[in-house]
């Protein structure tokens, strides 16, 4: 037998119904807890821990006997979420005075075409931030240099700049004569690798 259990059975289930929330404050109040970090370990506990233990010395175990058990644990945590989470949504309920479809219009097209190009179009980026750190002019390849497997050059040096998955293609080498520079695309930007 197999079963799928959405969360709101396993609420039910559980005997653990939650609060109504309005339409959208639930969202809104979880954007600002993802800037605020108002339930980081840090400040609540880490539950990962907390609950295990809790259920190894608990005799009823419900939601009101796990919340006894918590605030006994970290009396502060609620207070101290909440303080960190309400700050951040007054910032939220000040920045959302300044939205107009005009600046949303704005929003729309940064995206679509700086984010997206930013996102997409790295080999620029990349030569420019290499031939800075190696204190040389930097150019883009010509079209002839690009059918060569050229992207640009930094100084005297050719060089391809390609994602690290083509280092486990194995055609590169046979195909492109010139240095490389890999770049492996991370949450917060790229990592890069400079062939020497």
């Amino acid at each position: 037998m197999k079963l799928t259990l959405k969360n709101e059975e396993i609420q039910r289930l559980n005997n653990s119904n939650t609060f109504k929330f309005p339409k959208y404050t639930s969202q809104l109040i979880n954007w600002a807890n993802q800037n605020a970090q108002g339930t980081r370990p840090k400040v609540v506990g880490q539950m990962s821990d907390m609950f295990p233990e809790y259920q190894k010395q608990a005799k009823d175990i419900s939601v009101k006997d796990w919340e006894i058990w918590h605030t006994k644990q970290i009396p502060e945590a609620i207070d101290d979420a909440t303080e960190k989470i309400f700050s951040q949504v007054k910032n939220l309920q000040e920045a959302i005075t300044l939205i107009d479809r005009e600046l949303v219009k704005e929003w729309v097209r940064d995206f679509l075409f700086a984010k997206t190009f930013s996102g997409m179009y790295f080999q620029q980026a990349v030569l420019k931030a290499v031939a800075s750190k190696k204190h040389e002019n930097y150019r883009l390849a010509t079209p002839d240099e690009e059918s060569e497997g050229i992207d640009g050059f930094i100084g005297e040096s050719a060089y391809s700049v390609k994602p690290d998955t083509y280092k486990t293609m194995n055609r590169l080498s046979e195909m492109i004569d010139v240095k490389m520079i890999y770049y492996t695309k991370t949450k917060a930007g790229l990592r890069i690798e400079v062939e020497e």
